[in-house]
Order: C-alpha cells, then sequence, then structure tokens
C-alpha cells in the first residue's frame, strides 16, 4: 500500500522544476557564450540537482516520488525555454533577399536603426538585391515586421552567429556577454 505525502511530491516536483529550468537557461547561456553567467547559475543548479535527486533516491519505495520528480523535469524543460525566449538574449542575423534589385528596403530598414549590408546576387529566376542584417535577438520579429511591410514577398532566414568582429557591433556584442 502506498502512502502519499503530498508535501514530498510538491518538494521533489518544485526541486526538479527547479534545476531543469536552470539547467535549460544554463545550457542556453553558454551556447550564447555567456562566460561568467552560465557557470555562476550552474553552481545554483547542482546544489538543487543534488537536493531533489537525494530526497528521490531515499525514498524509491513510492514510484510516485518518481514520477513527481519526472514531471517536474518536463516542466522545467518547457518553463526554461519559455524563460530563454522571453530573455531573447544574444543576437541573430538575418539574411533578407528581394526580386527587387532597386528596393528602398536597405536604407528604410537603415532609417529604422538597423545595420544592413546589402549586395546583388544571382538566383534561379534571375538577379536578386541581398540584405545581410545582424540585430539583437529581442529586434528580430520588429525586423521581420518591417520587411515584410515593405516587400511582403521577400525570403528571410535567420541564424544565430557564433563570432563576431569588427564592425560597429562588435564593441557592444563583447560587453553584453561578460
Amino acid at each position: 500500500m502506498m502512502i502519499f505525502d503530498l508535501v514530498l511530491l510538491a518538494k521533489i516536483f518544485a526541486i526538479s522544476l527547479s534545476y531543469v529550468t536552470m539547467n535549460t537557461i544554463r545550457f542556453m547561456l553558454t551556447i550564447k557564450g555567456y562566460r561568467i553567467l552560465a557557470p555562476l547559475l550552474s553552481m545554483v543548479e547542482i546544489v538543487i540537482y543534488v537536493l531533489g535527486l537525494s530526497m528521490v533516491m531515499n525514498s524509491l519505495d513510492n514510484p510516485l516520488n518518481l514520477a513527481a520528480y519526472a514531471l517536474g523535469y518536463g516542466a522545467g524543460i518547457a518553463i526554461g525555454i519559455k524563460i530563454e525566449d522571453l530573455l531573447a538574449l544574444g543576437y541573430t542575423m538575418i539574411t533578407v533577399m528581394t526580386q527587387d534589385v532597386d528596393s528602398p528596403m536597405p536604407n528604410l530598414l537603415r532609417d529604422f536603426g538597423y545595420g544592413v549590408s546589402c549586395y546583388r546576387a544571382h538566383g534561379r529566376d534571375g538577379e536578386r538585391l541581398v540584405l545581410e542584417i545582424l540585430l539583437t535577438r529581442k529586434a528580430e520579429r520588429h525586423l521581420q515586421n518591417k520587411v515584410l511591410e515593405i516587400d511582403p514577398k521577400a525570403f528571410m532566414v535567420s541564424y544565430d552567429p557564433k563570432y563576431i568582429h569588427g564592425g560597429f557591433w562588435s564593441k557592444r556584442v563583447h560587453l553584453d556577454k561578460k
């Protein structure tokens, strides 16, 4: 007969949730190159992990404790991803391609404060104007909306740059990652 210790189940769930949420955020910080914040967060994360794991290991006779840990683990991943999305840490690079090689888009985007480099390229169906734009992830949706206002048929690709050197962004990028 299993005994339901709701307080213990809630503690196990909360600790697992906290640990995995921090683990997910720490992982994202590590990928983005936050060399001081990621290790500091990992120290708190491991303390919480050891506490939660010891609670589960000391009470393996009740499968509900393991289930509470697993539920907290899954919820922690979902919450960690959501928090990282809200924080929108780091930078993104967006490549925009438009069929209008004489498009006013580069200057309009510069008027909005974006740094834009552009060049002409040749695609399957002819010449294109290609724009390369580095921006904070927080501004990504705004830029996408502006591009689509200017050219609803524009092709866009975004990716996270791993290394940034030179240009007017370089100094700010390296200050942000400390």
